[in-house]
């Protein structure tokens, strides 16, 4: 078994094959994990994506238009608000 067949889920595939083989949807579902009934993370993610055309699209709306998709609460919208105020730093260089 290779290793990209021994995860079933995106943030195995991130530990053993690195973040840069995740799609978009896989990242984003990391960060809104678990989904909800019937309704997979990654499922919620591809959603939001198309809805908001890619992360540059869900970077430039206020991230409270999140709440209209099922599966997405105040914690999920908090996580995503921090990942993406984390890339603006690290494209400022402001971290610390």
């Amino acid at each position: 078994m290779n290793k990209s067949q021994r995860w079933h889920h995106p943030g195995g595939k991130l530990r053993e094959l690195g973040a840069e083989t995740l799609t978009d949807a896989e990242l984003l579902s990391i960060l809104i994990a678990p989904g909800i009934p019937g309704k997979p993370a990654e499922k919620i993610a591809e959603e939001i994506l198309q809805k908001f055309g890619g992360f540059k699209g869900m970077a430039n709306q206020p991230l409270e238009k999140l709440l209209d998709i099922k599966g997405i609460a105040d914690v999920k919208i908090i996580r995503i608000a921090a990942a993406f105020e984390i890339a603006r730093r690290v494209i400022r260089g402001e971290l610390k």
